[in-house]
């Protein structure tokens, strides 16, 4: 396949033009990144955004594979002298390296097989003759002929054996076979999933007497059942008719089978066919079950890195604990850590009027609004404390509780000890914690992307593809909202496109040399920012109250040209970025007309505008703000039936889970989230997003509240029972 057809097929698989196609890959070949590519280069790639282009990159990588590895199986194959002209077309025709794989199967060195070993003997002329006759006794006599001790075919018998091996195995490596009982396994088999000990309790006790069609069986629980077998509580096995198989297999044979043909029916699919084609389908159906659930940890990363930031607030971040007590830290507006302590209001210590003093304190110094406390070890009796603190505040003051997942790991990382070498890792925690509310996006790339705790099965996929989707969605969230270059830390910038981590230190080296940037420009001075990283990085970057008004925008320089031309036009100053004025002027631009006269493309005027309408504009601040407390909820407060208001914490394929005030969220189970059919629920809530719920079950002892999204009343429920 050239790379035409490659571009064509990417195209039709895609649903666009293999211009679009030829044009992006071109673009990535001169190291351009797809967040630049998706914003910059819309003119070129016809608007296409960056899932497609993500899609075309991964497409033409998978495609450039399968080229090379067809051209690596032809040539195997001709220096074994066995290459035809059919079986080159038919490699060559191949869309799928699983069908290249095939096709080389009968042709790949092999350990010593039993099909080998009776080739050695010189038993292939007997396996011919059984497949050209159906008269047994001839067979039979042939066999005779083959009987030597002196090459190991000791009997009749033996020799017999020795061909049936022969066409056993040629049956079970037969490209056409093999794809057919694949591809019936998948649409007809059945996971079968028994427990080796039904005694033993464990937390695959739904698994002990299970079995789900292959095809319809969804991510969590292959994953699941994935896991209980590794941990040796399960044993699976695919189940299928086999009848319908050994019909199939016979027909590959082209005369009545007699009796010798039947057990090389037979043991073929028993002992080759069914034990490899089994290992195939439970490695696609654990390759898709992780796609997905890389997927959905993707998609839930996104949503959480985007949660909206809570600006100019000065907040205290409070990290649980017991034994060690809950360490605190104040944190002004802009980040900053102003004070650092610990507090003992939970068991052994007790110390809650101590306690309660020192909070109280700290709300008059600091004129605190929020406390941020992280969800850890006894976060709902802390909880509780402060619930209670702040009612005898003078003024209102509100709590939220953080989701602290990955908080312990920047704690120790290199990061933070450079961060705060004079802390230890617990007060380096509630720094982190006060943080996430105030700025999630900045905070949490401090932190390896598999431990922010919004997947599922995570620690049970491909740990290399989740780290690489997920370093995919912090570049691609970073560089939709942009990053001040005179606040943001070198944790930020590495994500920048076209920023690594050693650029991103010199920015930082260079920003803390001559104090903060003023304008674009001067970054062309840093270490190592050549002219492709800023061509790249360089629209990403905001540089408020600069000297040009333009470096606020995501307008990049190159176009800074166009805007001047476009001002002019409109008869305005560029100190009126950002005035009613120019706003309304903008509104009533056509911009087919104007794109002519100011000799650019229409995606990118039409973006210059967007730019210049809300300049200095953070997406994130158009998202519902973080749902605020300011009493506490117990588990025993609850009744079936109750309406709450809550934020979504996880999105997974079973439902989602929802933080309600309490330690544990509570589960709305996919069913309970619509009165309509839902097949995903991302398709309903994304993680951040506040519902309103409705208690459906609490269950005290396992600390477990089931929601629905549906509203119920106490009756309804109970008439469900």
């Amino acid at each position: 396949m050239d790379q035409q057809q490659m571009f064509a097929l990417i195209a039709s698989e895609l649903g666009i033009n293999s211009r679009q196609v030829k044009a992006s890959v071109k673009l990535m070949e001169e190291g351009n990144t797809i967040p630049f590519i998706a914003r910059y280069r819309k003119e070129k790639t016809g608007e296409l955004d960056e899932e497609k282009l993500r899609s075309i990159e991964e497409r033409y990588h998978y495609l450039t594979q399968l080229s090379s590895r067809k051209e690596e199986v032809l040539r195997l194959i001709d220096e074994q002298g066995k290459l035809t002209d059919e079986l080159r077309k038919r490699i060559e025709q191949s869309t799928k390296l699983q069908e290249v794989e095939d096709l080389y199967l009968p042709y790949r060195p092999k350990r010593k097989t039993r099909a080998l070993m009776a080739r050695a003997r010189g038993l292939e002329p007997l396996a011919r003759l059984m497949t050209e006759t159906a008269d047994v006794s001839a067979i039979e006599e042939a066999a005779r002929q083959y009987v030597d001790g002196e090459k190991g075919v000791e009997s009749t018998e033996k020799a017999l054996q020795g061909a049936m091996d022969i066409l056993a195995e040629e049956l079970a490596e037969d490209a056409e076979i093999r794809k057919w009982v694949r591809q019936f396994t998948w649409k007809n088999g059945l996971l079968i999933s028994r427990a080796k000990d039904p005694k033993i309790r464990s937390v695959y006790e739904m698994y002990y007497d299970y079995s789900e069609p292959v095809h319809k069986m969804p991510s969590h629980r292959v994953l699941a059942v994935n896991r209980g077998e590794r941990e040796e509580i399960l044993k699976i096995r695919i189940s299928v008719d086999e009848e319908k198989i050994y019909r199939r297999l016979r027909e590959w044979f082209s005369l009545p089978l007699h009796s010798f043909l039947e057990a090389v029916v037979q043991d073929s699919y028993k002992r080759l066919l069914s034990p490899s084609i089994e290992r195939e389908i439970r490695s696609q159906m654990t390759e898709s079950a992780e796609k997905q659930a890389i997927r959905i940890f993707s998609e839930n990363l996104r949503h959480l890195l985007l949660q909206p930031p809570v600006r100019g607030k000065m907040v205290l971040g409070v990290d649980p604990a017991y034994r060690t007590g809950c360490k605190w830290a104040v944190v002004d507006d802009t980040g900053k850590m102003l004070e650092i302590g610990v507090i003992y209001p939970t068991k052994p210590q007790e110390k809650v009027e101590e306690a309660k003093a020192e909070i109280l304190r700290l709300l008059d110094k600091y004129l605190i609004e929020i406390i941020a406390i992280g969800n850890g070890t006894a976060s709902r009796e802390t909880e509780a404390f402060i619930a209670e603190v702040i009612q005898e505040a003078p003024r209102p003051v509100y709590y939220i509780i953080v989701n602290e997942a990955g908080a312990s790991v920047y704690s120790a990382s290199k990061l933070a000890r450079e961060e705060f070498p004079d802390l230890d890792a617990a007060r380096r925690s509630a720094i982190s914690i006060a943080r996430r509310l105030q700025d999630p996006l900045a905070e949490l790339v401090k932190i390896d992307p598999k431990s922010v705790g919004v997947g599922q099965y995570q620690h049970d996929v491909s740990q290399k593809e989740l780290g690489n989707s997920l370093a995919k969605v912090v570049e691609s969230v970073v560089n939709y909202v942009g990053v001040d270059v005179n606040t943001a830390s070198p944790s930020l910038l590495q994500y920048v496109s076209g920023i690594s981590m050693t650029v991103a230190k010199n920015i930082v080296k260079r920003r803390e040399e001559i104090g903060r940037f003023t304008n674009r420009s001067q970054l062309k001075e840093v270490p190592r920012l050549g002219a492709k990283t800023y061509e790249q990085c360089i629209g990403f970057l905001r540089i408020h109250d600069g000297s040009n008004h333009l470096d606020q925008t995501p307008i990049h320089p190159e176009s800074y040209g166009v805007v001047e031309s476009l001002l002019k036009l409109l008869e305005v100053e560029p100190g009126q970025i950002g005035s009613d004025k120019l706003k309304e002027l903008l509104k009533q631009v056509d911009t087919e007309k104007t794109a002519q006269e100011l000799g650019c493309g229409v995606p990118t005027l039409r973006d210059i505008i967007g730019s210049l309408l809300r300049p200095g504009r953070d997406p994130r601040d158009e998202l519902p703000k973080p749902l605020f407390r300011s009493d506490v909820l117990k588990l025993e407060d609850l009744h079936a039936g109750m309406h709450l208001r809550g934020t979504v914490r996880n999105v997974v394929d079973f439902g989602a889970f929802v933080d309600i005030g309490l330690k544990h969220d509570g589960l709305v189970h996919i069913s309970h989230m619509s009165k309509k059919f839902v097949r995903n629920p991302m398709d309903i809530v994304t993680v951040g997003d506040i519902v309103d719920v409705w208690v459906t079950s609490v269950d005290v002892e396992r600390e477990r509240v089931g929601l629905s999204m549906i509203p119920v009343t106490t009756q309804e429920l109970m008439e469900t029972k």
